[in-house]
């Protein structure tokens, strides 16, 4: 087996500027039909939601995952990207039955100037939320693998949540990705491939059908169907690591979650500790609490439901803020991360926090992620929601409007449907 740690060495992020607060949102609907008020305001109560960002009328799933990667790129491997092996994109939002929405990005960052190696692998994984994590799983035991030390991996995470409108799952929506460098020795966090814990099941609490832009939920049973997958993949990954669930869980250090809404993380955070500490469900507040868990998932009730990357969106914050609180003493703390995807499939793994994981958080301004956003006018999110529209259609849309510099972009729809990308 190979004696070389691999993981994560740097994330970046990027989310859309538009948004909508749910509270502008909930008086749209409630005005067009007043009979959904009781509904959508539960709705909002339970999932503990306040924001979602959407894309940009000249942005799709693949310009998301475009952008993120630029980042990254620019800022981890600057003019040296001869070691990029593989480009891996987690997504449930392609954009074709056949080419990868990874080999879009590939042309898209050479096209930008990035000096994106052709010696290397492109490839998508689809399973609901969980594509990025398994992408993140498969391209780390590849390099382990590697007759070369310094190959490296560009994963992304990228999607955009949508939903029928209105409904009560229409507040869960948003967009946006995140990038993740995977390599050998790695800088952020080592992971631990061989012990991560399972669970699979075929299942329909989430799907969304063939020439559908909506994916169709439902919410309870999606809801049981997480808690259940989560307690059986931590089992899993108790066993491999022959250990005590009670002292897996004492041991970790920061806990991560897929976060569809806010309070879902929560909830099953609480479901998986009440059935191991000592005091139940009453210790577990105290547990998260200790542990910073709230302050990582915070941004999503911002930013809304961001599938594959919700999780590592949730990493990256988390590392953030621990960081903050704990400075140069975060190194060696140990990670929990949980990572869902409907349909279904539960995956636990465990990672240690890397020794100049401090430089590397100190790169970041997540903040500035988060200021990032800019409330759009209900015409604009009407425009959004009403999508995709025909090629002739997008062409009339785009032709006035002035993309801003420095981005990757849709530029048209060819008549045999091929998607054409450019770079302002």
């Amino acid at each position: 087996m190979p004696d070389h740690p691999v993981g994560i060495s740097d994330i970046a992020l990027y989310i859309p500027s538009p948004y909508i607060t749910l509270q502008t949102l909930l008086n749209m609907r409630i005005r067009e039909n007043p009979s959904l008020e009781r509904r959508l305001k539960r709705a909002v109560e339970t999932t503990g939601q306040e924001a979602m960002r959407f894309p940009e009328l000249w942005q799709d799933n693949t310009t998301l995952a475009a952008e993120a990667a630029h980042r990254l790129v620019e800022r981890s491997y600057g003019d040296d990207l001869a070691s990029l092996r593989y480009i891996a994109v987690g997504t449930e939002t392609g954009v074709d039955h056949s080419k990868p929405v990874a080999a879009y990005v590939e042309g898209m960052l050479q096209r930008a100037g990035v000096a994106v190696p052709d010696s290397l692998s492109t490839f998508q994984v689809q399973h609901a939320c969980a594509g990025g994590t398994v992408s993140i799983l498969g391209v780390a035991a590849m390099l382990s693998m590697s007759a070369r030390e310094t190959d490296s991996g560009l994963v992304i995470c990228s999607d955009i949540a949508r939903y029928d409108v209105p409904s009560t799952a229409e507040i869960t929506q948003g967009a946006g990705a995140v990038a993740l460098k995977v390599s050998r020795n790695p800088s952020l966090m080592s992971v631990d491939v061989g012990t991560a814990g399972y669970c699979s099941r075929d299942v329909d609490d989430f799907f969304r059908p063939l020439g559908s832009t909506t994916a169709k939920v439902k919410g309870g049973y999606s809801v049981q169907c997480y808690h259940e997958a989560l307690d059986s993949a931590f089992a899993d990954h108790c066993a491999r690591r022959n250990e005590d669930p009670l002292d897996v869980l004492n041991a970790t250090d920061l806990f991560v979650t897929h976060i569809p809404f806010y309070r879902m993380g929560i909830t099953a955070m609480h479901n998986l500790l009440g059935k191991h500490l000592p005091g139940g469900d009453a210790d577990a507040e105290p547990f998260l609490q200790a542990r910073g868990f709230y302050d990582g998932i915070a941004p999503a009730r911002q930013i809304g439901n961001i599938y594959s990357g919700s999780a590592y969106m949730a990493l990256a914050f988390s590392l953030q803020e621990r960081y903050r609180k704990l400075g140069p003493d975060i190194v060696g703390k140990k990670i929990l991360v949980a990572s869902y995807g409907s349909g279904n499939t539960m995956i636990v793994y465990s990672a240690t926090i890397a020794e100049n994981a401090p430089a590397v958080i100190e790169s970041w301004d997540l903040d500035e992620v988060l200021a990032s956003g800019i409330p759009a006018s209900l015409e604009t999110y009407q425009t959004w929601v009403g999508g995709p529209y025909s090629r002739d259609a997008y062409a009339d849309m785009i032709a006035d409007v002035d993309v801003p510099e420095s981005r990757h972009y849709l530029a048209s729809v060819r008549e045999d449907g091929y998607r054409e990308y450019e770079y302002s």
